[in-house]
């Protein structure tokens, strides 16, 4: 059984109804409850909760501080290659935007290495195109081998894979794997992704099961806010969480929230997410599950995230570039999107510092297991 098994028994028009109909009662009991399910996050991202928000804060903030205590992670993304085979009209990497297209050599990995060691980072976030014919199992082996050598966290999203290979990325090194659905309305999936192996709904579903056979420590899930109802496809994230953590039980969870932002060709959202939204959303999360890590990416502004440290964010990226070779190499290059938040890494680090938090330059995890291996 995989999750697309369970998937299958709920029906999104259903979940849509539930939370139309939540009420602010049971919200308010869903809120002050010991111990929250499923049933309980769907209460708390209904429209019935906007009300609670500062409430809901309040709890978030507490729960964080007791299970992370006051720090924030650090990483940011190192672009590896921008050919992609798929069409997904939200997409600047599409195959059908005509951009000029690049994937980094050993000697120009070198040169962002050398830059983003420089700048203080010791987790990184290696991301690509999903072109299955040159950015493939053996570039991303002889990548990583390079890479492992100066970063003690490396995390990667890239193209869905087998679990094969991810059990040979696992042996390199490979900590963390994220990988978004995009949306869980599989009926409109496919007017979204066009061509190419991602138009698969199912093949790409079933992707955290292969991470999660394979041995891989964490795994990162997500929906791009903005292609349909956010609280329906934030609730069946949540399911596919609570599945993924039941099953592979050893394994560590993180959610990300990356918000439709403007690129290269792509559609306009069809549904606005406020500001409001994604703090009740992330607050929900918190609420329901202590343990996930929360992440925010500089798609956000900086008054956002000004004042999203302290109430249940645990890592953030900072000084991002999202084309490759960004750092150092081709900074006149195509993006994946548009960064909303530009200040540099310091920039970040000193503001983190200045609301009383520490910031963590590696996953603590992956470090406390490489210190009992040595």
């Amino acid at each position: 059984m995989t999750f697309y098994d369970i998937y299958t028994t709920y029906s999104w028009a259903s979940i849509q109804q539930q939370l139309d109909e939540t009420t602010a009662a049971q919200v308010r009991q869903s809120l002050y409850k010991p111990k929250r399910n499923l049933t309980d996050f769907l209460h708390l991202i209904s429209p019935a909760a906007r009300p609670f928000l500062e409430e809901m804060a309040q709890i978030s903030q507490q729960l964080t501080h007791k299970r992370f205590g006051k720090t924030i992670q650090l990483y940011t993304p190192m672009y590896l290659s921008n050919e992609c085979h798929n069409i997904c009209t939200y997409c600047g990497f599409s195959i059908d935007n005509k951009i000029r297209r690049k994937t980094l050599t050993s000697i120009e990995i070198e040169r962002e290495i050398n830059l983003l060691k420089h700048q203080g980072y010791d987790h990184i976030l290696l991301v690509t195109g999903e072109a299955n014919h040159t950015v493939n199992l053996s570039y991303f082996e002889q990548a990583i081998k390079q890479i492992r050598l100066s970063f003690s966290t490396i995390s990667i999203e890239v193209q869905p894979l087998e679990q094969n290979e991810y059990e040979v990325l696992a042996q390199l090194g490979v900590y963390a794997v994220l990988v978004y659905q995009e949306t869980y309305h599989e009926a409109v999936y496919k007017q979204y992704h066009l061509k190419g192996k991602k138009s698969n709904f199912r093949y790409r579903l079933e992707t955290p099961d292969r991470i999660g056979q394979s041995g891989i420590h964490k795994i990162g899930l997500g929906v791009l806010l903005g292609l349909e109802d956010w609280r329906v496809d934030s609730f069946f994230t949540a399911l596919h969480l609570d599945y993924l953590q039941k099953r592979y039980w050893k394994t560590k969870y993180s959610i990300s929230f990356p918000r439709l932002r403007p690129a290269e060709g792509n559609l306009p959202p069809n549904f606005i997410m406020e500001d409001k939204d994604l703090l009740q959303l992330m607050f929900a999360y918190r609420l329901w599950n202590e343990d996930v890590e929360l992440s925010i990416s500089t798609r956000e502004s900086e008054h956002f995230r000004n004042h999203i440290i302290g109430l249940g964010v645990t890592s953030m990226s900072a000084g991002s570039k999202t084309n490759p070779g960004g750092y150092s190499v081709d900074q006149d290059s195509l993006a994946q999107f548009e960064i909303c938040d530009n200040r540099s890494t310091e920039e970040i680090h000193r503001l983190i510092k200045s609301k009383g938090y520490d910031p963590i330059w590696t996953d603590w995890h992956a470090s406390y297991a490489n210190f009992l291996l040595s």
